[in-house]
């Protein structure tokens, strides 16, 4: 407390300015010299920022920093306020209201706002391809209503040209005396012997039988629409051998014999029933223009063949001029 050091006390603080006394009392030792003090250093000039304002303030160039604010830019927002008459609140260089005529936003305009703007609400809007769609059907109406008008609404126009009927069998064509009508124009003349199987409903089948009535050779004229000969052929084939053992031939072109006839074919085949005798048959199917397809299945057995084929020239004539 009398403030005098104790002997045994370590050496002083380098940073404290020592005292007459204490420099007399230690004159017999010397002291190494103190380290500068980082307090001591000079302070580098601030660079220049690109924010300054070149021509606001001093004669020199130099700008000097806004009020109320140390070592910063000065405000491009209050400055403009100033030099137009306005007043800077709370000296901040905030401007109260922007009347210079040089703003980026024009005249007497207050700063852009940061808030988002609010959407435009679109209205409904018709597509552009209706526009000439409603126009069209405008000019159909109207093209309507002036037809009704000019001829006065008479529903007794005149309906245009009749449709022809679908071709069918030749009209220069007479049947002969007992010919058998099948359908579609279409007729078969019975060779002499053979006689017609009243139990057939599709078409028209005549058949030749033996004197003990055992039936010998058939011959079955039938048709159908809406289907090609070729299918029609295979179809009547298939049904004919059902349950024989057959051999059947391909398909083959005929020649059509008429112009009206656009696909005509043939097929022959071979077969032995499970209890009879051998046979073979021929189809033959031919389409007209109207869709009308007329096959001839001819069947025989194989002892009396000779004189089926011989019957069955006159029959097939019959019906192909008929087509």
């Amino acid at each position: 407390m009398n403030g005098k050091r104790d002997k045994n006390q370590g050496p002083s603080n380098p940073w404290v300015r020592k005292t007459d006394a204490e420099g007399e009392e230690e004159t017999a030792t010397p002291e190494p010299e103190l380290p500068p003090s980082p307090w001591s250093l000079e302070v580098p000039a601030r660079p220049p920022s690109p924010w300054d304002t070149p021509d606001a303030a001093t004669p020199g160039g130099k700008s000097e920093p806004a009020p109320g604010t140390a070592g910063s830019a000065p405000s491009t927002w209050g400055t403009a306020g100033v030099a137009a008459g306005g007043t800077a609140a709370g000296g901040t260089g905030v401007q109260k209201g922007a009347t210079e005529t040089g703003a980026a936003w024009g005249d007497q305009v207050s700063p852009p706002s940061l808030r988002r703007p609010e959407p435009v609400k679109k209205g409904f809007k018709l597509p552009p391809v209706v526009i000439p769609i409603a126009a069209g059907l405008m000019v159909v109406v109207l093209v309507a209503v002036a037809l009704v008008l000019l001829t006065g609404g008479d529903d007794k126009a005149d309906p245009g040209p009749a449709q022809s009927p679908s071709p069918s069998a030749s009209p220069s064509y007479t049947p002969p005396a007992g010919a058998l009508p099948v359908q579609f124009g279409v007729s078969v003349v019975p060779a002499a012997g053979w006689t017609v199987v009243a139990k057939e409903t599709n078409g028209k089948q005549v058949a030749a039988y033996s004197p003990t009535g055992e039936p010998r050779a058939w011959f079955w004229v039938r048709q159908k629409q809406n289907v090609t000969a070729s299918a029609f052929a295979v179809g009547i084939v298939e049904g004919e051998t059902d349950k024989e053992i057959a051999q059947l031939g391909n398909v083959r072109n005929l020649e059509c014999p008429k112009d009206v006839l656009v696909e005509c074919v043939a097929i022959s085949y071979t077969s032995t029933p499970v209890q009879g005798v051998a046979v073979k048959g021929e189809v033959e199917a031919y389409r007209r223009k109207d869709g009308v397809v007329t096959a001839l299945d001819y069947r025989t057995r194989n002892d009396f063949a000779a004189t089926a084929d011989a019957a069955l020239v006159p029959m097939k004539k019959s019906v192909l001029d008929s087509l």
